[in-house]
C-alpha cells in the first residue's frame, strides 16, 4: 500500500517583512492623497518614477500643491503622498514601509530614526494658534481661557508632535488643562472644533488657516507660543535614492519655499 506523502510545512515569513507587510495595509490607502493619478508599482509607469513621501498631517494642503508642482517640473516623476501624525509616519519607517521621504512636524521625531534616514534639513517652520468656532463664540482670547473648567478643549496627544508644543507652552506659564480627548494628529484636533464637537483646541496656524469662514485662530503671543521646525529626509531603504534626494532639495528652491509661504508656514 503506498505511502502519503506529508504535507509540506508552511514558509515562515521573516519578521522584518511581515512587519513590512503590515505597514503596507496602513500606508496604501493613504497613498491615494497623491498628486498623481496613475496606479504604477514600486518601479513607477513606465518610464516614471513614482516617488512615496510621508508627510505631517498639518502639510497635507501645502503638499498637495507642492507635488503637483514638482511634477510639472519633473515631468518623469509621479508623487504620492502619505499623511498622518508624525509618531505614525515614524512607526511606518520602523515598520519598513516602502516610502523615499519622510517629512516630520519636530525634529525629535526625524533624530530618533538616525538609523533609517539620510541628513535631515529643516524645510519650513510653523507657530501655535487656538483654534474656536467661528466667531469665538466662548470668548477665549489667552491660554489661561483653556483652563475653564465649563470649556471642552481638545488637544492632541502628547506623543504627538503638536500635542508635546501644546504642553510645553502650558507648562511654561503653569496652566493645567483638562483635554475632553486627545487626537492623533493636528487635523483631528481642528476637526472637533470645526464640527462643533470642541469649544477650543491648540492647532498650527497652518491648519486653522485651512477651514476660513469655519473656524477663528486666535493668537497666542511669540513669547508665549513654540517655533515647529519642519524637517525633510531622504530614507536610507528608497528604491530610488536620487530622486528621492532631489525633492528633498526641491522643497528648498524658490518654487517650494513660495508655495509654504504662501500657505503660512515660515522660513526655514
Amino acid at each position: 500500500m503506498p505511502t502519503s506523502a506529508r504535507p509540506s510545512a508552511p514558509a515562515r515569513v521573516p519578521r522584518r517583512a511581515a512587519a513590512g507587510l503590515a505597514a503596507v495595509a496602513v500606508l496604501l490607502p493613504l497613498a491615494a492623497c497623491g498628486g498623481g493619478d496613475g496606479d504604477g508599482g514600486a518601479e513607477g509607469k513606465g518610464d516614471r518614477t513614482e516617488l512615496t513621501v510621508l508627510g505631517a498631517a498639518s502639510l497635507t494642503d501645502v503638499f498637495k500643491k507642492a507635488g503637483a508642482a514638482y511634477e510639472k517640473e519633473h515631468p518623469d516623476t509621479e508623487v504620492k503622498f502619505s499623511f498622518a501624525g508624525s509618531q505614525e509616519l515614524a512607526a511606518q519607517v520602523r515598520q519598513g514601509a516602502p516610502a523615499d521621504v519622510l517629512v516630520t512636524a519636530d525634529t525629535t521625531t526625524m533624530d530618533g530614526l538616525k538609523a533609517d534616514t539620510g541628513k535631515p534639513t529643516v524645510i519650513a517652520k510653523n507657530r501655535l494658534v487656538i483654534a474656536t468656532g467661528e466667531g469665538n463664540p466662548k470668548k477665549v482670547h489667552t491660554l489661561g481661557d483653556l483652563t475653564d473648567d465649563k470649556l471642552k478643549v481638545v488637544l492632541a496627544a502628547p506623543e504627538v508632535p503638536v500635542g508635546r508644543y501644546a504642553k510645553q507652552v502650558l507648562d511654561a506659564q503653569k496652566l493645567k488643562v483638562k483635554p475632553a480627548s486627545q487626537e492623533t494628529n493636528v487635523r483631528s484636533v481642528l476637526s472637533k472644533v470645526e464640527l462643533g464637537e470642541a469649544d477650543a483646541g491648540i492647532v498650527y496656524r497652518t491648519d486653522a488657516a485651512t477651514a476660513p469662514g469655519k473656524v477663528d485662530a486666535v493668537d497666542i503671543p511669540d513669547e508665549q507660543n513654540a517655533l515647529a521646525s519642519y524637517p525633510a529626509a531622504a530614507l536610507k531603504e528608497s528604491k530610488h535614492s536620487k530622486a528621492a534626494a532631489d525633492f528633498v532639495s526641491w522643497l528648498h528652491s524658490a518654487q517650494a519655499q513660495k508655495l509654504l509661504r504662501a500657505a503660512g508656514f515660515q522660513k526655514p
